[in-house]
């Protein structure tokens, strides 16, 4: 997967928020195994995933659709930022990739 950068957090995060909270932890997981495909198929096949873009966690997020970024006030998207966050930290310690 690329680089993951703020964007990408709020991007993932936008995403969970409309779905039901006992899916959000399976859904950000897809989400990153997505932009992880498609990064590999980036790097293989040259060109653009047709599906889930350009190996961002963004892209991955953008193919799914998303609400509008909410406000920090908003207890709900904090909760899916503070998912987003642990998942992304998971994923990196599971694979040992640095942050």
């Amino acid at each position: 997967m690329r680089s993951i950068l703020h964007g990408d957090i709020v991007a993932a995060a936008r995403v969970l928020l409309r779905v039901a909270p006992k899916l959000r932890r399976p859904v950000c997981r897809e989400l990153l195994q997505e932009a992880e495909t498609a990064f590999w198929h980036m790097e293989t096949a040259k060109k653009i995933h047709r599906r889930w873009g350009d190996g961002s966690l963004m892209a991955a997020a953008q193919a799914r659709g998303m609400d509008p970024e909410p406000s920090l006030s908003d207890v709900d998207y904090c909760s899916c930022l503070e998912l987003v966050l642990h998942e992304v930290i998971n994923w990196r310690s599971d694979r040992q990739i640095p942050i």
